[in-house]
């Protein structure tokens, strides 16, 4: 079915149910990054595949909002199904409820799908329409109806992760969270509950994971955590005897996937629910909710050791892959016949040579030439293209192990470039070594030293759109806590604490030409007590994988940066030297040498 035929057959819906336009978002019921196909809904009804967007269908227009990942993307695969693009964060792209404000008449109903919405969501969107005069309804699920051949909920098997990864027991984690809601109440406040919606935190307080997301190793579940009862509401079917007896010695009792709302419904507790995290109808099902930022969610992005060796181990394996993966691409290149797709199949089998790999961490963004300047592209048979031995190519992409989750992005020269491409390949490096050598008080948040990646490139004329790091997760989310610890120009208050872990990816791209972007996981560590407000922190880069310099000109990097990046080159020399044969050791030290 065409997605012409599609719209139509919601507006019948629609007419059907006496409303005026409904919203389709890009989540699940777990307020997800990735989310499983049976949620897959704004693709189905859109055509447009990328990971973040909103589609609005209205009895006479139809339109799509997504950020500028997508902007070229978006363009490209909604041209002739009756979307219109609408360009977020761009001057004079309007509000969903501006738009519907003004292609309504007052009095209009929009709806809603409460269990994919979050509950600020819902309750902003309902604001935000009554000032146009327009009612929000949010018990409505077209796709139910409309969508005949739509996937069934994820079937996988949960599994443990174990302590040797993990370093801390879910009845522990269990016992820290309950101490910290006991800490938050008052004299007058009784005991209290918490309940988990969020995919990222189940698979962290209990230690495990599961294959019901792509790319990210969660399980389909709720977590609801009282006083004196844990509960895990998860598919029956997908829980082992293993993991059932696991579970059951931590102190979690089992409970059905759909139950999650009338149990909610029954418990006479004030309950912890994080509005940004948890959908309207689980919300709407607490007698009592206590709005607050998820205690467990600040406790999981503070790593602790045995995670932060994890960490280290995987991001050495990842290095191997990638070494071996640059050196087997420069050599093949030339000699004709590799694509975008052949050359990130190749980076995944030299990933899945390494101990405890268990996949990618997600679909692997492979931009050769002007491909490069579509942030989040990634190939498919329909996009592929030749790979040739000039211009430069974009890989960015990553690994889970058991151990941890990488991110990398490194920018490969494969032949002739222009003085452009070399100008913002050293003003991308520029802005990554600054900021990943960055040293700052206690205190400090990323939004405060996001500037650090961008001061080069400005002076220039030129800025990227999209935050400059991000948090990553210990074999889970690559991207973790989105809404915490992160670099971008938008004010994130979360201070950068030892134990986390967060990217440095500063980027330029330029329509139609190239895209230049290099990207480590870091850690956060301490650097030195200080002479005056101390204590003071800095980064450790997990990520080890060289870049190459033949782009670079030197001239532009000052004497301080030109020391810290040999010092960063031969680090990945000296750390992953060990774990390479004769031939691609001598390939690296090459590679490696102090500019």
């Amino acid at each position: 079915m065409k997605a012409s035929d599609k719209i139509e057959a919601l507006r019948h819906l629609m007419q059907r149910e006496g409303i005026s336009a409904f919203i389709t978002p890009s989540t699940d019921p777990h307020a997800g990054e990735y989310v499983p196909e049976r949620w897959k809904s704004r693709r189905w009804i859109s055509g447009f595949t990328g990971s973040a967007g909103t589609a609005v269908v209205t009895l006479d227009h139809a339109a799509l909002w997504t950020d500028s990942r997508y902007f070229i993307q978006a363009a490209e695969q909604l041209d002739g199904t009756g979307f219109v693009l609408m360009k977020e964060k761009i001057e004079g792209t309007p509000t969903i409820a501006e738009w519907l404000g003004n292609v309504l008449p007052k009095g209009s109903t929009v709806a809603v799908d409460a269990w994919v919405n979050t509950t600020s969501d819902v309750e902003n969107l309902q604001n935000e329409l009554r000032t146009y005069g327009l009612s929000l309804r949010t018990d409505l699920d077209p796709y139910q109806e409309l969508w005949t051949d739509r996937p069934s909920l994820p079937k996988s098997k949960a599994f443990i992760q174990g302590l040797e990864y993990a370093g801390e027991s879910a009845a522990s984690k269990i016992q820290r969270i309950r101490k910290a809601l006991s800490s938050q109440q008052t004299s007058e406040q009784r005991e209290s509950a918490i309940i988990l919606s969020s995919l990222e935190e189940v698979a962290w307080t209990l230690n495990l994971r599961g294959n019901d997301v792509a790319y990210t190793p969660f399980i389909l579940g709720y977590v609801l955590i009282t006083p004196s009862d844990t509960l895990l509401y998860i598919e029956k079917e997908k829980v082992t005897p293993e993991v059932e007896d696991y579970l059951h010695q931590e102190g979690v009792t089992i409970r059905d996937y759909h139950d999650i709302a009338t149990d909610l419904h029954t418990l006479d507790l004030p309950i912890y629910v994080q509005p940004d995290k948890t959908n309207y109808a689980i919300y709407s099902a607490i007698k009592n909710p206590i709005r607050q930022a998820s205690v467990v969610e600040q406790m999981l992005i503070i790593k602790n050791e045995t995670e932060i060796r994890g960490f280290r181990n995987a991001m050495e394996k990842d290095g191997v892959a990638m070494v071996k993966w640059m050196k087997w691409t420069l050599e093949q290149v030339p000699k004709g016949g590799q694509t975008e797709l052949t050359l990130s199949k190749k980076l995944e089998e030299f990933r899945a040579e390494q101990p405890l790999f268990r996949g990618i961490s997600f679909e692997s963004i492979m931009g050769y030439a002007h491909h490069g300047a579509i942030v989040h592209y990634d190939p498919t048979s329909e996009t592929d293209i030749p790979v040739k031995a000039e211009g430069l190519l974009l890989i960015d992409s990553g690994g889970q192990y058991l151990d941890g989750t990488t991110d990398i992005t490194r920018t490969i020269p494969l032949g002739p470039l222009t003085k452009e491409m070399r100008r913002d390949y050293t003003l991308v490096l520029k802005g990554w070594i600054r900021l990943g050598s960055a040293v700052f008080p206690k205190g400090t948040c990323g939004t405060q030293l996001d500037v650090l990646a961008r001061e080069a490139m400005w002076k220039y004329g030129i800025n990227y759109l999209h935050g400059t790091g991000h948090g990553v997760g210990q074999f889970m989310s690559v991207h973790e806590a989105i809404d915490l610890h992160q670099f971008r120009m938008q004010w994130r208050p979360t201070p950068l604490l030892p134990g986390m872990t967060i990217t440095d990816e500063p980027g330029i791209y330029i329509e139609g030409s190239h895209g230049v972007r290099h990207e480590d996981t870091l850690l956060v560590v301490e650097a030195s007590e200080g002479i005056t407000f101390g204590p003071y922190y800095t980064f450790e880069h997990l990520t080890l994988c060289p870049i190459l310099t033949s782009p670079i000109l030197v001239e532009m990097l000052t004497e301080e940066e030109r020391t810290w990046f040999n010092s960063y080159q031969q680090t990945v020399y000296d750390r992953l030297a060990p774990r390479l044969d004769t031939e691609h050791q001598v390939w690296l030290k090459e590679v490696t040498k102090p500019i």
